[in-house]
């Protein structure tokens, strides 16, 4: 079973604080580019892996989508989502991602963001998303990049001009990599960006596009924390079609 750190106390008040779980999609800097990956979703079937607090399944319904099913392992995160979410054509329920059983060819578009790379069995779930997509369905997905799950957060070199940057820690040794984010002993899974890429090519993807997002000189002035993402990248977005 997936880590279930979102219903730690203390974690879930941590990551309350965040821009994107106060301002919803308007506070993650990716998306932009996240949406421009999007297809067409009026009148489409759609399932949204790692909701949180349900803020794209809102955005989708407000885009026409027929029905947006909305999957989470944290009751905490889909309590909060239900709470924010009024109307029709959305459904919340408890999953694990890991063991996660679909119906096939019923899906239009399956969406994920910031939530694929807790999962050790990728290649598992690769496999049911693409039973379960209808032919020419889409998977539309970001996660932490490599370059960032093997990134060591103590110990900063210094360029000569004096700016920081992130060594990097066996990149090549896939694997568990423990973080202290709003808690301790945080799970995330650093796989290489060419098994991610081998994993959709196995389960039978055609791959679309892959974005190794960095933010915008527009963006860093808004914000200059985002300053620090220049260095490397912190996310990929991704975008794979089922043939057919």
């Amino acid at each position: 079973m997936s880590q279930n750190i979102y219903d730690n106390a203390q974690f879930f008040a941590g990551y309350a604080t965040l821009d994107r779980s106060v301002k919803g999609l308007d506070g993650a800097p990716e998306w932009p580019a996240l949406q421009c990956l999007l297809p067409d979703i009026q009148d489409k079937q759609i399932i949204d892996l790692g909701c949180g607090y349900g803020w794209f399944c809102r955005w989708a319904q407000q885009q026409g989508a027929a029905h947006i099913l909305g999957l989470d392992v944290s009751e905490k995160m889909l309590e909060r989502a239900r709470e924010m979410t009024t109307g029709n054509g959305i459904d919340y329920q408890h999953a694990d991602l890991e063991t996660l059983k679909l119906p096939s060819e019923n899906i239009d578009l399956a969406y994920s963001s910031l939530a694929l790379h807790y999962l050790q069995n990728i290649d598992g779930l690769f496999a049911t998303l693409f039973q379960a997509l209808k032919p020419g369905g889409k998977l539309v997905f970001s996660a932490e990049h490599p370059i960032y799950t093997a990134t060591l957060k103590q110990g900063w070199i210094n360029h000569v001009d004096g700016q920081k940057c992130w060594p990097v820690d066996h990149y090549q040794q896939e694997g568990e990599r423990l973080s202290n984010w709003f808690a301790e002993g945080v799970k995330k899974q650093h796989r290489k960006l060419a098994t991610w890429i081998n994993a959709l090519i196995a389960a039978g993807f055609v791959i679309e596009q892959l974005d190794e997002w960095g933010p915008s000189d527009d963006q860093i002035a808004a914000n200059p924390a985002l300053s620090e993402e220049k260095e490397r990248p912190m996310l990929f977005l991704l975008s794979a079609r089922k043939p057919g």
